[in-house]
Order: C-alpha cells, then structure tokens, then sequence
C-alpha cells in the first residue's frame, strides 16, 4: 500500500499521523511503501513514528519500505545511519530455517 506525506513530520503531526498510519498497515496486505519527497521538515519525533511504524510492521510479517525521500528526510536518515533498515532488504522479517 503506497503512502504519501506532504509537510511536515514532527512531534504534532507524528501523534495525528500514528493511528492513520497503524490503520493502514494493518489494511494492506504485506506493508507500506511510504513516499517522502514531499516533507519539507522531519525531526526526531517523525522519525520516531517511522522507526515505531516499522517496528509493527515486522511483528506482523510486513514491511515498511521508503521508496522516496526529500533532502531533510535525507539528512535525518544519514546523519543516524537508518536509511537502511527502510530499504526493502531489512524490511523484510528474517526467516530461519533448520533442518531437524
């Protein structure tokens, strides 16, 4: 399921946005392509609900991918090293298999 933001994620917007965003996941089927180029603005608090997003995503075997970024998404996700745990490698639920 494609999702696009416009604005800003911050603390205000990440509370208003953490439900719809809860919903959503839980509506599509096997996770969120999430497109970010058109945030202006994203601070610790948005990162936070994205990183909080994705962690839900995983207990339910699904994925959240960026598939787009803005220069400050850009920044924010370089400057703490998580642009790959968005990338649909990481996304993905590790699967173990052993042979018994």
């Amino acid at each position: 399921m494609r999702v696009t933001f416009r604005g800003e994620l911050d603390l205000l917007s990440g509370s208003r946005l953490r439900g719809r965003l809860s919903e959503a996941l839980a509506a599509s089927s096997s996770g969120l392509d999430l497109h970010l180029s058109g945030l202006s603005f994203c601070d610790c608090a948005g990162l936070g609900v994205l990183l909080e997003l994705r962690r839900q995503a995983l207990g339910e075997g699904k994925t959240v991918v960026i598939q787009d970024t803005s220069p400050a998404v850009d920044r924010l996700l370089d400057l703490i090293g998580a642009q790959d745990l968005f990338s649909p490698s990481c996304s993905r639920p590790t699967e173990i298999h052993a042979a018994v």
